[in-house]
């Protein structure tokens, strides 16, 4: 199986990563974890983005916060997917970064999720590696068929609360 690379240009942003390394694990996803800055470290950044193909990754997965920068810079430096979590971190609550991540001129995708949204982030890496992985597949399949039952028995309680 292909690795998800997840990639943050600050350690200020591993406590947002942390629920998308967190979820990637909890699928038996093997994951590397790197700072690399658009701004700091372009050279190291573009060294790990032109290798990663041949190092095994088949996803990866760039969060920044402010001018957010670093997933647009990865994507334009590989075709693997990549997906980018704007963060959080400043007065203007992220929008910028949002922005700054999902403005992304034609040709060089990254897809977007929300605003701090590192789950999203990794479920989305587990379905594009999972389009041809079984095993992954189902884990996403049972996991939602769990999701729905918990919902599904707390209709049933609240049903009967106030019958």
């Amino acid at each position: 199986m292909k690795k998800v690379a997840v990639v943050m240009g600050s350690d200020s942003d591993l406590k947002v990563v942390e629920k998308a390394i967190e979820t990637l694990k909890n699928y038996g996803v093997e994951t590397e974890v790197h700072i690399y800055s658009a701004h700091r470290t372009p050279v190291e950044a573009k060294e790990f983005t032109v290798s990663a193909r041949d190092n095994g990754i088949g996803v990866i997965i760039a969060c920044a916060g402010k001018a957010a920068h670093l997933a647009g810079a990865i994507a334009a430096n590989t075709t693997l997917p990549v997906i980018g979590i704007p963060i959080k971190a400043s007065v203007l609550d992220g929008m910028d970064a949002l922005l700054s991540t999902v403005q992304m001129p034609a040709g060089i995708p990254v897809a977007t999720v929300a605003i701090d949204g590192a789950e999203n982030a990794a479920l989305l890496a587990i379905q594009i590696l999972a389009v041809e992985d079984k095993e992954l597949q189902q884990k996403l399949q049972d996991a939602r068929d769990n999701k729905k039952a918990q919902i599904l028995e707390k209709d049933k309680e609240i049903n009967q609360r106030f019958k």
